[in-house]
């Protein structure tokens, strides 16, 4: 874990540097000054971010959103391009969705047809709803939230014992979940102008069982979400 964060310092500092010798060698007309609008702009930002989240598992798919969001935007300042090439926006947006929808359906986390209340499979679309977990194994699952949200109560559930993983996806829409204050939750879902906040409140006689975790794993996207315990 420290080596992993030393090398993203490692890499932010490189970022860094290249910004500033560009900005050095564009002061010095030793690159045209026309570039200047492509280096040090918002959508070479983007890309740049992109570019430090890959480096980090958990970020991956934001970022590739980042850098493909940035590239898209980049491209008619470089190139001539003969049509209005934003209008293909929303038709390639639609259909990195529909990509995004489909490789969660068959991602590397597998959920059993006969999994039953132990794991979550849900889809909210321009909805949602109101869900109570009761599962004694509770072993995590998959949370997707588009335009929409829904919300899950496992205050009467338990953990399996071991890593348990809820995979989220929330773009323009959130997710609430109500987790009791005792248990042990990691959240690794990477924010893209939303967040995921864990807003529980430990109680002073809360006994937590380190063989039991819940981690929240994903993306929010224009989106997110919360943990509460009530």
């Amino acid at each position: 874990m420290d080596e992993h964060r030393s090398n993203r310092r490692a890499i932010l500092g490189i970022i860094f540097i290249v910004a500033g010798l560009l900005l050095i060698a564009i002061n010095f007309h030793w690159v045209p000054w026309t570039w200047r609008g492509v280096f040090f702009s918002w959508q070479a930002l983007l890309i740049l971010i992109g570019f430090f989240l890959l480096i980090s598992r958990e970020s991956r798919l934001a970022g590739y959103i980042l850098i493909g969001v940035g590239a898209f935007f980049l491209i008619p300042r470089i190139w001539d391009i003969p049509f209005a090439w934003h209008r293909l926006f929303w038709p390639m947006l639609l259909l990195a969705l529909g990509f995004v929808i489909i490789t969660r359906r068959w991602g590397t986390q597998r959920i059993p047809t006969e999994a039953g209340m132990d794991y979550i499979d849900d889809m909210a679309f321009f909805g949602g709803g109101d869900r109570v977990i009761t599962s004694q194994n509770f072993k995590g699952g998959k949370i997707t939230a588009i335009f929409g949200g829904s919300k899950f109560d496992l205050r009467s559930a338990s953990l399996e014992k071991g890593k348990n993983v809820i995979d989220l996806f929330a773009m323009f829409g959130g997710t609430k979940l109500i987790i009791p204050s005792n248990w042990d939750v990691k959240i690794e879902v990477s924010s893209i102008f939303g967040g995921f906040s864990d807003k529980r409140r430990p109680r002073p006689d809360d006994v937590r069982d380190p063989s039991r975790e819940l981690v929240l794993k994903g993306i929010a996207l224009f989106g997110g979400g919360d943990i509460v315990d009530f």
